[in-house]
């Protein structure tokens, strides 16, 4: 019996290894789901920033085609950090004896650098008819 002690004596060593590694993965795993649900409420707020600061370069599209003018532009919102990028196209439209334009209005928001942790970015699209 002796001798049979003596042959199992390294298995338990190995499972504690086993035991071990696996803890640690499991741990590793646990920090790096804090990490991310931790940054989420952040992503979403900085997502709604970028949405309603393009929403206001779309509503500056929709004021200058109602003006008559068509333009592209670009302009900073403060206090954010976001960078608004405003294009707009007019297509003439004439229907029955009467001509109009509908104007194609696209504003594109953006903070951070492209690949970084903190870029965010939201496009918006709308068309208005004007004169």
């Amino acid at each position: 019996m002796t001798q049979r002690l003596r042959d199992n004596r390294g298995f338990t060593l190995l499972n504690a290894i086993f035991i071990l590694v696996v803890l640690a993965v499991l741990g590793a795993y646990m920090v790096s789901m804090f990490g991310v649900e931790s940054r989420t409420p952040v992503l979403v707020l900085r997502g709604a920033q970028a949405y309603h600061a393009a929403r206001s370069g779309l509503e500056w599209g929709f004021a200058q085609a109602a003006a008559g003018s068509c333009s592209t532009t670009s302009f900073s919102v403060p206090g954010t950090g976001f960078s608004v990028d405003v294009s707009c196209s007019a297509e003439p439209v004439t229907e029955a004896s009467g001509t109009y334009n509908v104007y194609r209005i696209s504003a594109f928001a953006h903070s951070g650098s492209y690949g970084s942790d903190n870029y965010v970015s939201r496009r918006v699209e709308g068309k208005v008819t004007g004169p």
